[in-house]
């Protein structure tokens, strides 16, 4: 900053068409008041022995930075901070649900690092933000990722390119009642948002941005001390994980 250098991280997740649509809905005022947000994030990563494996080994290793909660809360914080509301406290437990897997040389390792997280973060305004990364899950959903926000007024469900909405006029009633067959088909009761912008890619758009901030040295927010705040979040998971409590993220 005191040289005057223009620098900036990547935050791609919010040039999703999906998280775009959402947070038109929620610059809007469509939720109402926002209650809790809830992230599914994952897919099954083959160990690497009779399938190889979609992603690098290194990515299993503690001892060579991999981990899931390394690699993925800094992204949740920018997307929470940036759409929903800036993030005041993080609970975070930590898994390896597969110790052992095989490398791109098909030799067997030990997987010292974290493959699933299960995260509550509490968010400015009350907001509940729950938030599961895995690379141990088999995918039930219409995309790799969902972000589902609940508010007072309606609800969304936002994937990477997809966003569905119901409004608190439309929302059904249903009756718990073990005894009788769903007869609701529960999905068909959203309404799919229309495409109405064109959404180029993600990291286009993103470097044209920052190219412009540079050229008219206009501030950019996706500069490092974003970047520090996404790396602070993962490391306060992790000591959370260790420690098994409740930790509060304090401003940077």
């Amino acid at each position: 900053d005191a040289a005057g250098i223009k620098h900036g991280v990547v935050a791609d997740k919010l040039y999703l068409p999906g998280l775009r649509k959402l947070k038109r809905l929620v610059d809007s005022g469509f939720f109402g008041r926002i209650l809790e947000v809830r992230v599914d994030f994952g897919y099954w990563v083959f160990e690497g022995d009779w399938q190889p494996a979609q992603r690098p080994s290194w990515n299993y290793r503690a001892e060579d930075g991999g981990g899931i909660i390394l690699d993925m809360f800094p992204h949740w914080r920018y997307v929470l901070d940036h759409v929903i509301a800036p993030v005041k406290s993080v609970y975070a437990h930590a898994s390896t649900h597969i110790p052992q897997r095989w490398d791109e040389a098909g030799n067997p390792y030990a997987a010292t690092a974290d493959d699933a997280a299960y995260g509550v973060f509490e968010l400015e305004g009350g907001v509940v933000a729950q938030v599961n990364s895995s690379w141990a899950t088999r995918v039930d959903r219409t995309e790799l990722v969902t972000f589902q926000v609940n508010g007072t007024h309606g609800s969304a469900v936002a994937g990477l390119r997809g966003c569905r909405v119901q409004h608190r006029n439309t929302t059904p009633k249903p009756v718990w009642n073990p005894d009788l067959p769903v007869t609701h088909d529960f999905r068909e009761q959203w309404t799919e948002l229309p495409d109405n912008d064109i959404y180029d890619n993600g990291f286009k758009v993103q470097w044209e941005e920052f190219l412009t901030a540079v050229v008219t040295g206009a501030p950019y927010a996706h500069n490092l001390h974003a970047g520090a705040r996404g790396v602070q979040l993962a490391e306060l998971g992790l000591q959370s994980a260790r420690e098994g409590r409740r930790l509060e993220v304090p401003a940077l």
